[in-house]
């Protein structure tokens, strides 16, 4: 399983060319991973510009306007920005196209990853006693 440094490493890699960018589209090839892939998420982040790349403790949050995707690597799970052209490989599971060609891809042969869920709104992962309680009201 990665480790929080290969998390933090992970997050600082992919922050520069996500950061600003919209989602232009999502495609699910397998959502049986460790937890199951809502469905929602590929009808939700379409359109949606990324604002920050964050990490919780071993999970990297998405964040848009509109809520927070969040996703957790499992024991072999990967991230790579690449070429939108890019052949498939075994194990690539999601890609999230971007506006300008490009393509996040989650790969993991384990399927220990996931794509967990989308939350509303992002100041309730901040685990601030008073956000969550702000958020209740």
């Amino acid at each position: 399983m990665p480790e929080l440094p290969e998390v933090e490493t992970t997050r600082r890699g992919l922050a520069p060319h996500l950061q600003g960018r919209r989602v232009h589209g999502v495609i699910l090839r397998r959502a049986d991973l460790r937890w199951p892939i809502p469905p929602e998420v590929a009808e939700l982040l379409p359109g949606q510009r990324i604002e920050d790349i964050r990490r919780r403790a071993k999970y990297l949050l998405l964040d848009t306007a509109i809520g927070s995707a969040v996703l957790h690597l499992g024991m072999s799970g990967s991230l790579r920005v690449l070429p939108g052209d890019t052949p498939l490989r075994a194990h690539d599971h999601v890609d999230i196209s971007l506006d300008n060609g490009r393509l996040l891809r989650f790969n993991d042969p384990r399927r220990f990853g996931s794509l967990l869920r989308w939350t509303m709104p992002s100041m309730a992962i901040t685990c601030s006693p008073a956000a969550v309680v702000a958020a209740r009201r």
